[in-house]
């Protein structure tokens, strides 16, 4: 366990981790403050805090098993000391970490006798197992256990329907959550005027108690950006549900003022993990073999709208990302102006 002396700051905002401790592999803690904060910060924060930790972080787990042996959920195979329930329990504990976006396969194939745990799941690269010991079956007899797995990273969690039991696959409920308990407290001083918030964050070992608060931290941000805009937008909903008016999204037309091979190779230069996109919509791009800031120009919103997983809300959120980061004048001025993480690239207009 570590601990660190408190020391309040009196001016600006600042936050430490005072406590840190790892009781198992699956289990790791951590105790942060953020001061200083005027009287009702501090509860304001904090339970904002609590709710996107706890409902806000995204998690990999198992979401289905499928065996050709297994006939009901409920029913025992000989040769292995646990029930096929006993088994996808145990299956649900199993903690992973990954980048990996929707689902992906996994398998297990081991000959017994012996115990089955989380090291025989063969995965792919981008997945992998927290904790190696976690027990699956034990294997009483020589018979061959294949199982095939499904692998999902969502948040929340999800309880299956009874009815999806079909073709030997079972539905496992998950629990994406990688933040096992958060909790937070108040210190006030200066006759409770100031107040000290103090974060308390238990985690499963998929991320770090400091990771968990810097996602939920962005995640928090994330759903608030929509109010920094300044043009409200006027939605119709009776007449036009389905449709969200988005700003124009068409960059194309811009970048093709900008004709010049080394113009075009400082935007091939700036690669789109430098615009502080979200994990999901960067892997989205990624996986559409999108790596630069050119690639990006070059799809209109309608192309982006195409991918796979990719909704309107992840276009808006480009769109608020590239409009804070890269400043684009184009008719007002007898010139373009191309401001990017201290990059400056100008040329004349016409």
């Amino acid at each position: 366990m570590v601990r660190e002396k408190i020391t309040v700051s009196t001016r600006t905002l600042q936050w430490k981790c005072v406590e840190s401790a790892a009781d198992s592999k699956r289990l790791l803690y951590g105790r942060f403050i953020l001061s200083p904060l005027m009287k009702g910060q501090a509860d304001t924060i904090g339970i904002a805090m609590r709710r996107a930790l706890l409902g806000e972080i995204e998690g990999t787990c198992i979401t289905r098993a499928k065996s050709e042996k297994i006939s009901h959920e409920y029913s025992t195979i000989t040769g292995i000391q646990e029930s096929v329930h006993e088994i996808l329990m145990n299956l649900k504990e199993i903690v992973l970490r990954s980048n990996l976006y929707g689902t992906c396969e996994a398998s297990i194939c081991v000959r017994g006798p012996g115990y089955v745990t989380a090291q025989d799941i063969i995965l792919p690269p981008y997945v992998e197992i927290v904790d190696n010991t976690q027990h699956i079956a034990s294997l009483t007899e020589p018979i061959e256990l294949v199982i095939g797995l499904q692998i999902e990273k969502n948040r929340g969690y999800l309880i299956k329907a009874p009815n999806t039991f079909k073709d030997g696959s079972y539905p496992i409920d998950p629990v994406f959550m990688p933040v096992r308990n958060a909790n937070h407290s108040i210190h006030s001083y200066e006759n409770g005027n100031k107040e000290i918030l103090f974060l308390e964050i238990w985690t499963n070992g998929s991320l770090t108690p400091k990771e968990a608060l810097h996602e939920a931290s962005r995640n928090l941000i994330d759903l608030l950006i929509p109010f920094l805009h300044t043009k409200e937008e006027n939605l119709n909903l009776e007449d036009n549900q389905h449709i969200v008016p988005l700003p124009p999204f068409t960059f194309y037309d811009k970048l093709a003022k900008l004709t010049k091979n080394k113009k075009k190779m400082a935007l091939k230069s700036i690669f789109i993990d430098q615009s502080e996109l979200p994990p999901r919509i960067y892997n989205c791009l990624k996986r559409s073999n999108i790596y630069t800031l050119l690639d990006l120009l070059n799809n209109s919103q309608e192309d982006l709208m195409k991918m796979e997983h990719f909704r309107i809300e992840d276009v808006k959120q480009i769109l608020g990302i590239l409009e804070k980061n890269f400043v684009i004048d184009l008719p007002k001025g007898p010139k373009i102006v191309f401001e990017s993480l201290g990059q400056f690239i100008y040329s004349e207009s016409g």
